[in-house]
């Protein structure tokens, strides 16, 4: 298992999996998404309370699983490159950033679009809103943080301890609902037992939030090879591949 994920660590071994695997997971992006649309717009029933614009969700709740899950992915890649120099996992962090921040500012615009026919405002200092308002701002200053110094070392070592600290954020926002007394509705698909969503409604939610997740790998493997190719343009498996490319 070690060596097999030594050998994933490897750019070169990275880039040529990320190739094969990138067109795969984009046809069932499109199709997770696509089917997920369709059975949340024209499928599920209506809702009792909120009516029609509870369908929102589906794109809302995908997007702020993503925020905090694509941090997570950042986190957990910051440590492997603090503690074991693995240049892919900073990469991967890096690339990572503006997907989250784009995730979060999405979660933020829906919630609001929600929450004005729902709680009668755009935006409420609530817990939960307040707390994906703030990982919204330390998306932004991890990116700014990395352009900021010159020295790109120094800049990966520095964002990457940002993205640790960053993370004591992540059971903020998800506990919010459960710790404080909040605007904002308590779970409904992951507490334990029978989730309080009807099955109709479910499906296409999961769908979605699968969809979205594939979205982001997608996204990331292409932006990950990209600045693979732009770090390591002077290495030779580069500069074999550019002449295969032009053949």
């Amino acid at each position: 298992m070690f060596r097999w994920f030594h050998k994933l660590a490897s750019t070169k071994n990275f880039y040529r999996l990320a190739e094969i695997m990138t067109p795969l997971l984009a046809v069932a992006c499109a199709l997770l998404i696509g089917v997920g649309l369709y059975q949340g717009l024209f499928v599920a029933p209506t809702d009792y309370e909120q009516g029609e614009s509870y369908r929102i969700i589906y794109v809302h709740v995908p997007s702020a699983w993503m925020s905090m899950f694509i941090y997570m992915v950042m986190a957990f890649c910051s440590l492997l490159f603090l503690v074991w120099k693995m240049k892919l996992a900073d990469i991967v962090a890096e690339v990572s950033a503006p997907l989250g921040a784009s995730f979060t500012f999405l979660a933020l615009v829906t919630g609001s679009l929600w929450g004005k026919p729902m709680w009668g405002t755009w935006w409420e200092w609530d817990a939960r809103l307040t707390s994906e308002l703030i990982l919204l701002f330390i998306y932004i200053g991890y990116m700014a943080l990395r352009s900021s110094i010159e020295n790109k070392s120094s800049a990966a070592r520095a964002a990457a301890i940002l993205a640790l600290v960053g993370v004591v954020n992540i059971p903020i926002i998800h506990y919010s609902v459960e710790w404080w007394n909040t605007l904002h509705q308590p779970a409904s698909i992951t507490k334990l037992g029978k989730p309080s969503i009807h099955i109709s409604m479910l499906i296409p939610l999961l769908l979605m939030a699968l969809g979205f997740t594939l979205f982001y790998f997608v996204t990331m493997l292409l932006k990950t090879r990209n600045v693979i190719l732009e770090r390591e343009v002077n290495s030779a498996w580069v500069r074999e591949r550019i002449k295969e490319d032009r053949l």
